[in-house]
């Protein structure tokens, strides 16, 4: 995963008339083409803390009406189970990656094993034995999206729907980020995509996992979200990717995630005309723990904890990590690193002690 300066690692000024609300925000916002809602531009603080999104249990609330808590939804390898995937006692496990087998329309998972591979079946069923339930992440910072690769919306909608089949799924998260960002075309292409799933799976919920800097989204990202506002897609969540800020931030990771996210509500609320309370419970953080792709980035422990701890004052929708497969102390001499590694984070810890900081 990088997000400032980019990648998910596969495991191995907005729009003009942008105002209609998050499909969590308010039950039975549709947005129109033209940017109109049938519902008011603004929510109240009760409306708009309740997301109208019942198959995600990071996102809805009890049938009593009371809030969830902030979710726990780790990243994890779809193809390749580990001891580390259940310390937290996930709420949700973010399935990396679905993208395009290398050229054509064929989803695969990391673009290598089929979408019906029984060991990825094997493995679903498993992590949802407790109660968890699975989304699939499509994109990432390796290979190619599927919106890239396919030639139209309906293909690319049958694609995306094979995935979520295979996993029994009805969490669909994009996490768009590098060229796929920047390429109008597959950004288009994907929302008219997401949309017609959506018509034909109405408890399907999306979420857009982007990247994201101190000073907030940028205006790729913000254009993407105008793209499937104008699609008329219903986003549940908006993912911010922490992490791997630059070589102009040298600070503290967890100020950094908190003045990011705050940032970031400001742009939600301008972009989707949301209440204080409906854009905070459309965030989610995702950080990657330890040593950052970027040279002096380190998310720690007490990092970890800060983020927890702001995600419950504000009611965020869920926090992540990248990943379940890294939260554990690398081995020898590399047991405190300057390098990011896949299978281990860089830094002393117990396993699993990242996965309890950000569960709570």
């Amino acid at each position: 995963m990088r997000a400032g300066g980019y990648a998910m690692r596969t495991l191995l000024k907005p729009a003009a008339g942008l105002t209609c609300l998050f499909a969590l925000a308010t039950a039975g916002c549709s947005a129109g083409s033209d940017g109109t809602s049938d519902t008011a531009p603004e929510v109240s603080e009760n409306a708009g803390s309740s997301p109208s999104d019942p198959s995600d249990p990071s996102d809805a609330s009890d049938p009593s009406g009371r809030e969830t808590a902030t979710a726990y939804a780790p990243y994890v390898s779809a193809t390749e189970a580990s001891d580390l995937d259940s310390n937290g006692s996930p709420t949700t496990y973010q399935l990396a990656f679905v993208i395009s087998d290398g050229g054509g329309c064929t989803p695969k998972w990391n673009g290598t094993h089929a979408i019906g591979d029984s060991k990825v079946k094997s493995r679903t069923s498993r992590l949802t034995q407790s109660g968890a339930t699975v989304r699939v992440s499509f994109g990432g910072a390796s290979g190619e999206e599927l919106a890239a690769t396919c030639d139209s919306a309906s293909e690319l909608a049958a694609a995306y729907g094979e995935a979520l089949d295979a996993a029994g799924s009805t969490q669909a998260d994009f996490d768009i980020e590098g060229d796929e960002l920047t390429d109008d075309d597959s950004v288009g292409l994907r929302s008219e995509a997401i949309a017609l799933l959506q018509k034909e799976r109405s408890d399907l919920g999306v979420s857009f996992t982007l990247p994201v800097m101190p000073s907030g989204l940028d205006a790729d990202s913000l254009a993407l979200l105008a793209s499937a506002n104008e699609h008329d897609v219903q986003v549940s969540t908006v993912n911010l990717m922490t992490m791997n800020y630059g070589e102009s931030y040298d600070g503290d990771m967890g100020d950094y995630a908190l003045t990011s996210a705050k940032a970031a509500h400001t742009q939600l609320k301008k972009v989707f005309g949301l209440s204080d309370a409906a854009a905070w419970r459309g965030m989610a953080l995702t950080s990657m723990i330890g040593v950052n792709d970027v040279a002096g980035e380190t998310f720690t422990l007490s990092d970890a904890a800060q983020v927890r701890t702001f995600a419950e004052e504000k009611k965020l929708a869920w926090v992540s990590m990248w990943s379940a497969l890294r939260d554990q102390q690398c081995e020898g001499d590399d047991a405190v690193s300057d390098d990011a590694a896949t299978d281990c984070s860089g830094v002393t810890q117990s396993p699993g002690a990242f996965a309890q900081a950000f569960a709570g």
